[in-house]
């Protein structure tokens, strides 16, 4: 999946726009780390791509068809995103992570089971974990990586991370790092990550890009 912003600009309230002419073309299997001050507009920027907003000038492409041309439900089931503050509801640990499979969009995937389940929670160090504790409970941090796991599967072809790591301590910044550029490199999952933080790989070299007013540079 090719990703192209062309000239794309977002306006609040007939504000000055908090950024314009953004330009870039994402090819698949790319990863992308997009870094700026606060309230530059980066986690605006993956909402445009999700269609979670709406530019107010310029467009987006997807494999060079205008993104409003696709289904909405359909876009966000192939553009994977986690949030910075982690969307949990109030249920077992289980529920969460099954919830993408309750959705049509979902009804080709092979719903995982337990064991697969409580595999993931350990590889993000997560095995005191129960798949029966109320999510709620769970710390940020743990909340982040739990998101990070229910997104990632329903096998998105990009996937949108805004400050996945902001709430982790360093051992598990380093699990969540390391598995982020295992799934590029390995299922050649396109990976666009917002960070005002430094971002370890060790097999790959990032395109990274500072997003300001007018543009990326």
């Amino acid at each position: 999946m090719k990703l192209q912003l062309q000239n794309l600009s977002l306006q609040y309230n007939n504000k000055a726009s908090l950024f314009q002419n953004v330009n870039l073309t994402i090819e698949s299997g790319d990863f992308v780390i997009i870094k700026g001050p606060s309230g530059s507009g980066k986690s605006s920027l993956l909402r445009l791509i999700n269609r979670l907003q709406e530019p107010t000038g310029g467009t987006l492409l997807i494999d060079d068809k205008t993104l409003t041309d696709y289904d909405v439900t359909q876009i966000r089931r192939r553009i994977g995103y986690v949030q910075q503050t982690p969307v949990v509801f109030d249920d077992t640990v289980r529920n969460n992570l099954l919830l993408p499979f309750t959705y049509k969009t979902a009804s080709e995937i092979t719903k995982p089971n337990d064991t697969v389940l409580q595999e993931k929670l350990t590889a993000y160090l997560l095995k005191d974990i129960s798949l029966d504790d109320r999510a709620l409970e769970l710390s940020v941090g743990q909340k982040q990586r739990l998101a990070l796991i229910r997104t990632l599967l329903v096998n998105p072809e990009i996937l949108l991370c805004d400050e996945p790591t902001s709430a982790l301590d360093p051992e598990s910044r380093t699990i969540v790092e390391r598995e982020l550029e295992h799934i590029n490199q390995t299922a050649q999952v396109t990976i666009i990550l917002v960070t005002h933080i430094d971002f370890s790989t060790q097999e790959i070299t990032p395109k990274t890009y500072t997003l300001t007013p007018n543009g990326l540079t």
